[in-house]
This record gives C-alpha cells, sequence and structure tokens, in this order.
C-alpha cells in the first residue's frame, strides 16, 4: 500500500528532526566559543576549562593600569566584578596540583575577586603586574592619581 503524497514519511521526519537537532548543537557550540573568547587587552588571563566552574564559560581577569575586572561570561548576560587599583589591598593565590586560584582583597575587606583554575604561572604574573601598576599609581603625585 502506497502512502499520498501529501502525508510525510517517518524518513524526511526523521531527517529534518536529524537537521533540527544538528542546528541547535551548532548554535550552541557557537555561543560557547563566542562567550568563552579572550577580552581585548595586554593583559586578559583566562581560566582554564579545565578546572571547577569554568567548563562552558571560562571566567577572566583583565589587568588595566587603573583597575581589575573579573569578567564571567553567561549564557545569557555577563557577570563582572571590577576594583580600582587604590581599593587592592592583598593578593592571595593558593596553589593547588594543577591549577592556582587567586584571590584579590579590596582595602574595605568586603567580597574579594575570586578567580579559579589558572595556571601557576599565569597567577603569579597577575600578582606581578598588579603590585607594578600599584607602585606606578602611588609613585604619582596626589593631584595625577584623582585626575584633577
Amino acid at each position: 500500500m502506497q502512502t499520498p503524497a501529501s502525508t510525510p514519511s517517518w524518513t524526511s521526519i526523521g531527517y529534518w528532526t536529524g537537521g533540527i537537532v544538528l542546528f541547535v548543537a551548532a548554535l550552541l557550540v557557537f555561543i560557547v566559543i563566542r562567550r568563552g573568547r579572550k577580552r581585548p587587552g595586554d593583559h586578559v588571563f583566562r581560566a582554564s576549562r579545565l578546572s571547577k566552574g569554568n567548563r562552558i564559560f571560562p571566567s577572566q581577569v583583565i589587568i588595566t593600569p587603573t583597575s581589575i575586572t573579573h569578567f564571567r561570561p553567561q549564557f545569557i548576560g555577563k557577570l563582572e566584578k571590577s576594583i580600582h587599583m587604590a581599593h587592592v589591598s592583598s593578593i592571595k593565590i593558593d596553589t593547588n596540583v594543577i591549577f592556582s586560584d587567586v584571590f584579590i582583597e579590596t582595602t574595605g575587606g568586603h567580597n574579594p575577586i575570586a578567580c579559579y583554575g589558572h595556571f601557576k604561572s599565569e597567577a603569579i604574573e597577575m600578582k606581578r603586574i598588579i603590585e607594578k601598576y600599584q607602585s606606578d599609581y602611588y609613585k604619582k603625585p596626589p593631584a595625577e592619581r584623582t585626575g584633577g
């Protein structure tokens, strides 16, 4: 018995379903790659995707002469936490077997930036750059620090 021409066959439904599933999977891969790309800047440190909490979207630390920004992409939106260089009180590096965790504390002692999953060399480089920028910041006269 033949099926009428207007009724789709199970084979064509399977092809359409497979095509839609492949399209959605490709779209998700595109979003994950696009949202996880490295941010622009000279001193940007991206956590490893193999570390805890960074599997889909690795967090990034962006260090500029005036601030430190912890950037965490999400499927919808992003989470950014920033500390001005003058408000950094201490930097703690917790070295594990493979990855290191970096904690940047503020002078107010509230909500430190916690960065998980960086390689030890990156963590040490982050600390070195922050301390260099802090030294440069405090070498300026007070009038130049405030922008006036």
